[in-house]
């Protein structure tokens, strides 16, 4: 700690950020990881693994009215001005394309099907008036679903970590899934694990990190493709999700909390300098060990130590929690998600709270 405070203290008397850039020695692939430039100077670590197992056979393409495990996703998404969402099922009957000036208004309880609100007024009661929707979106898409029992040369698994975090996080899963023979995929942020680190606070906004994701996924993306991300890594699996329905199979969404939009605080502790940051990093590292697990073992403790978890430089910390700013991530946008997706949240959780995963699983 007495370390932590001198480094600290030093940086901000010559007024350099303490750990700003951390660069790679090497592009090579070692040890298991390959290392993807995907920008000029912008080089991510990434974790491959390739089972060893035959190709897959060949599926032949049906026609529509033949298709077998075809699943279809209809459904009509209003957004009122109020922020009220509507969100209906379309049957096989109804239009395709409704017209947006005339929105469906909710039924009334009680009132059954094809009688209007004025017939069932009593009592003089004024009818209800139809609201008029801020915007109106049709998701229409069908999908064919086959087995993968015995092979999974298709399907690539793709694992995103959370800020302070690493691929690393995801070691115990990576080992898992590639024993039963499934190709796993993990990169690491920018700035976090052994990726390169720009020295600008740009270079950690949520659209140049989506961009990296995007750039791994189009290089290891196969037919089908399974999204698990953590924490501020979810963003980035909707984000892939809506940019890419046909290839995305499945999402799965562990502690990612409510479909709302990012945006960074303005009274956070993340905004003070980078030297500061540095000299109250034992204090962010015990608090986060208090309240990221629901006990603080000595395998917790040791979780911290090698690395995993929480251990990034001040600056990149900063710029990372400064430019969670993504405002079409709202809840309209994640409404529009015509892929299955499996909500995971720990019930001791202290960082998201279970309200804002029940509040995704309603979206």
């Amino acid at each position: 700690m007495l370390t932590s405070l001198a480094d600290g203290l030093l940086c901000c008397l010559l007024g350099k950020s303490p750990n700003a850039v951390g660069p790679l020695d090497s592009a090579e692939s070692r040890d298991g990881f390959t290392f993807l430039e995907v920008k000029p100077g912008r080089i991510l670590r990434i974790r491959h693994g390739v089972p060893a197992r035959p190709e897959p056979p060949e599926f032949p393409e049906f026609p529509s009215h033949e298709r077998r495990g075809a699943v279809r996703c209809r459904r009509r998404i209003t957004l009122y001005r109020n922020g009220q969402l509507l969100i209906e099922n379309l049957g096989a009957d109804s239009p395709k394309n409704p017209d947006p000036s005339e929105p469906e208004t909710p039924e009334a309880p009680g009132i059954p099907a094809g009688i209007s609100a004025g017939m069932a007024v009593k009592d003089g009661a004024r009818p209800r008036r139809k609201r008029k929707p801020k915007k109106v979106v049709t998701v229409d898409c069908e999908k064919r679903i086959t087995s993968c029992k015995g092979t999974h040369g298709d399907v690539v698994l793709f694992f995103i970590h959370g800020v302070g975090g690493s691929l690393d996080i995801w070691k115990e899963q990576l080992e898992f899934f590639s024993k039963l023979g499934y190709e796993v995929v993990a990169p690491d942020l920018a700035g976090h694990g052994c990726s390169s680190a720009p020295p600008v606070a740009a270079a950690y906004t949520f659209y140049a990190l989506a961009e990296d994701m995007r750039a791994v996924f189009k290089r290891y993306a196969k037919r089908r493709n399974i999204l698990i991300g953590h924490s501020y890594g979810v963003s980035f699996c909707t984000f892939l999700a809506h940019e890419y329905p046909e290839q995305v199979h499945k999402v799965i969404m562990i502690n990612g909390g409510g479909p709302t939009a990012l945006e960074p605080s303005l009274c956070s502790i993340f905004n003070l300098p980078p030297c500061v940051l540095h000299c109250l990093s034992p204090c962010l590292a015990w608090s986060f060990l208090k309240a990221g697990f629901a006990r603080q073992g000595a395998k917790e403790k040791q979780l911290l130590r090698e690395g995993n978890a929480f251990n990034v430089s001040s600056f990149v910390l900063r710029a990372t929690m400064s430019g969670q700013y993504w405002p079409e991530g709202d809840e309209l946008y994640h409404a529009e998600l015509a892929v299955p997706v499996l909500l995971v949240h720990g019930m001791h959780d202290k960082f998201v709270p279970v309200e804002e995963d029940q509040r995704m699983a309603e979206v």
